[in-house]
């Protein structure tokens, strides 16, 4: 049933993460190249942040700059993602239920958790699509007879 749906049943795992000394060019690159918007940052195995694609946006050289392409550039690869990830972030354990970890995603006004273990060691990050995918897949089985739980088998797709 999707009450007793634990976070690790439809978690993407594991994550894409990067380290506080990965530069924002670097780490937009990433974020463009897989299709996502958040990126858990890591130092030692231990989540220390997080950055989102506004973040990388809120740090972007403006247009409105004086600055010649090549400098605005070199200015752009100084960057690290320790000036601009959040540092104050919510997370949740693999085997907190999803409707927990929902209402703070709806409380919050996130668009992911990453997941983590009891050292604070990234196991993963539940996004709104793998909220989104396990509700349509609990409705699907809910329409057939006999289908009142979710399907153990099912996971979230691997980068």
């Amino acid at each position: 049933m999707l009450r007793e749906t634990k976070v690790r049943q439809c978690m993407t795992s594991p994550a894409i993460s990067v380290t506080p000394n990965t530069t924002l060019h670097e780490a937009k690159k990433i974020m463009l190249e897989h299709h996502i918007r958040h990126l858990p940052v890591v130092k030692n195995q231990e989540l220390v942040g997080i950055l989102s694609s506004g973040d990388v946006r809120r740090a972007s050289p403006s247009d409105a700059t004086s600055l010649s392409v090549w400098e605005l550039n070199y200015l752009w690869e100084q960057i690290l993602v320790e000036s601009s990830m959040t540092t104050k972030v919510i997370s949740v354990h693999p085997d907190t239920p999803v409707l927990e970890a929902a209402r703070l995603l709806a409380e919050h006004r996130f668009g992911c958790l990453p997941v983590v273990d009891a050292n604070k060691h990234l196991q993963g990050i539940l996004t709104e699509i793998d909220i989104l995918r396990l509700v349509i897949q609990y409705m699907e089985n809910a329409e057939r007879p006999y289908a009142d739980t979710v399907d153990e088998g099912w996971a979230a797709p691997s980068l």
